[in-house]
């Protein structure tokens, strides 16, 4: 086997899971319940931002927040200002791909 296995979190409990660490970017599982999310932050990197469950509210660059719910993929700029919260009942699930933006050697 040459395959590297990664199991993503099951529960319902606040869960940020950096999988995977690389200079040139990360894979990241998160799973949010209600009232649950990220402090508002710039982001490091270019996202890539895929709702997995749920409904997740988010902000950027202090513009009215949208909801987007399952099956959605979103493409976030680096040196955005983000507000990433779940505000609904149900949990929030979200993958999380960051990628070095041009000319930065790492996250």
């Amino acid at each position: 086997m040459i395959e590297t296995v990664y199991n993503l979190y099951q529960g319902n409990e606040k869960k940020i899971e950096k999988l995977v660490m690389k200079e040139n970017g990360q894979y990241i599982h998160m799973v949010f319940p209600k009232g649950e999310g990220l402090p508002t932050h710039m982001s490091n990197a270019e996202l890539f931002m895929t709702v997995l469950q749920g409904t997740l509210t988010l902000g950027l660059n202090d513009l009215n927040t949208n909801k987007y719910t399952l099956g959605t993929m979103l493409n976030i700029p680096y040196q955005s200002k983000m507000y990433v919260r779940n505000e609904d009942e149900d949990i929030l699930e979200l993958l999380v791909i960051k990628i070095v933006p041009e000319g930065n050697e790492k996250i």
